[in-house]
């Protein structure tokens, strides 16, 4: 919601900025999207890691 309205006070005020940030942000979202995906399987692969450190903590701890 804050995005819509930082865009409506851009609108008043440049409204060919505007204009033109509407037209780019499809390109930059799929431009991003990659580094996105990228970012998901660092983490997933980040707690994978961390689940195994962690397994012979919480092995013992439900002992």
């Amino acid at each position: 919601m804050v995005k819509f309205l930082l865009w409506c006070i851009l609108l008043v005020m440049c409204w060919p900025l505007a204009l033109l940030a509407l037209i780019l942000f499809p390109f930059v979202w799929l431009l991003l999207l990659p580094f996105r995906l990228l970012g998901i399987a660092v983490e997933g692969a980040l707690s994978l890691v961390w689940a195994v450190v962690t397994l012979p903590a919480r092995v013992l701890r439900a002992l």
